[in-house]
């Protein structure tokens, strides 16, 4: 059977094909430009890369093409063949715990909730309705990114603010990356053989770490929004909230730039001033003192979080890095781990050294045999996760 996980953002569309249920990757590929002059689209297939330039008006037409590519490049002989679509949306409140399937209603519901994800729910919204117009036959399943915090206890997920900012005006904690965190808990069940006690880092440009027990989600570190929590490669993450009207009071700022600033202008960029985390390495290395400051900041806030969650789960049976830096920062998990020491983490050096996803072992513990918690470097896999969803309500 063959499923298609797919994630639209406003002007973009990636997709991996599979075979499912055996999860064998067929096709992978991204539409970029898409509404915008200077279209064009990429296309991995059997370790071959197909890059072709075109105009894309909408992503009606992108999904158009991408099903004749399907056709030309023989994935499938017809476009009957795609028995379910699963879509990513990033917001879907407290509506939502598990994934669904994309009727009207559930659409209308991503729409209103827009204003909770202005960047990705008006996207999805956009995939959707070209999807089911294109292969109209398939089961078209919504993945949702906050699903998977919705088990959060009510101490955690409510903010002590007015009582009618929360009952009028659904400002709570949703968290964020819930489809990368499922996936982590899925996987480390396999390995430890239990729903264990696990803080999973999921650590990229955008990063969160959650307490998960018992294979559900406790607590995770982005709040209302995605900037909440860790400091990230262009977001603050925590600061003072009195901040913001004070710099609107003596900086003569609007709601728009203060928001701009804290989610494009801060983090990482603010205190270096780069926003990637190999930039700052290399600074580092070169003698940069503010790269430095920055790495020293970045790597205190994850550490202060995995030690909060060590408390709320009363132990932990893993610590999972995962995502960009997670996956492939040998250099950030060895300072974060070394300050866990207290912990009685022990790091493995030559283990986390030769783990990346650029090198021949891609995953595994990292920590010595007489560490009191082991860590483990997990890939994600949110396409995956998104074509199991989608899956399961074919099956």
């Amino acid at each position: 059977m063959k499923i298609l996980s797919v994630n639209a953002g406003s002007s973009s569309l990636k997709f991996k094909a599979y075979e499912m249920p055996e999860e064998k990757v067929l096709v992978s590929g991204t539409f970029e430009r898409i509404g915008i002059s200077g279209g064009f689209y990429t296309i991995k297939i059997n370790g071959e890369k197909i890059k072709k330039e075109v105009e894309l008006e909408n992503h009606k037409v992108a999904f158009q093409i991408l099903m004749q590519e399907l056709q030309d490049l023989q994935v499938v002989s017809s476009f009957e063949e795609i028995a379910g679509v699963g879509h990513r949306a990033v917001q879907g409140a407290d509506h939502y715990d598990k994934s669904v399937i994309a009727t009207d209603e559930v659409i209308e519901d991503i729409s209103s909730l827009a204003s909770l994800a202005p960047l990705h729910n008006p996207a999805a919204v956009l995939g959707i309705e070209a999807a089911k117009e294109v292969v109209p036959h398939a089961t078209h399943v919504v993945v949702f990114d906050t699903a998977f915090h919705q088990t959060m206890p009510k101490e955690n997920y409510l903010y002590a603010l007015p009582k009618s900012w929360y009952t009028d005006y659904q400002v709570r904690r949703y968290g964020a990356h819930g489809t990368s965190h499922k996936y982590i808990t899925e996987k480390m069940k396999e390995i430890l053989e239990k729903d264990g006690k696990l803080i999973i880092c999921h650590i990229g440009s955008g990063a969160s770490i959650s307490a998960v027990k018992n294979g559900v989600c406790v607590n995770t570190s982005m709040g209302f929004t995605p900037n909440a929590g860790l400091i990230m490669g262009t977001r603050c993450g925590d600061i003072d909230a009195t901040i913001l009207g004070y710099m609107e009071e003596k900086a003569h700022l609007s709601a728009k730039e203060i928001d701009t600033a804290l989610n494009k202008e801060s983090g990482l960029l603010a205190i270096s001033g780069y926003s990637d985390m190999r930039d700052i390495e290399a600074a580092i290395a070169s003698g940069n003192e503010d790269a430095l400051l920055a790495m020293e900041m970045f790597v205190k806030r994850i550490v202060d979080y995995i030690a909060k969650y060590y408390f709320e789960l009363e132990g932990c049976d893993a610590i999972v890095f995962t995502a960009g830096i997670g996956e492939n920062g040998p250099e950030e998990r060895e300072r974060i781990m070394k300050k866990l020491a207290f912990l009685g983490v022990k790091i493995d050096s030559e283990a986390n050294n030769n783990i990346a996803g650029f090198k021949e072992m891609q995953e595994g513990k990292i920590t010595a045999e007489d560490s009191l918690i082991p860590a483990y470097v997990i890939p994600t896999d949110e396409e995956v996760m998104i074509a199991r969803d989608t899956y399961s309500y074919i099956k």
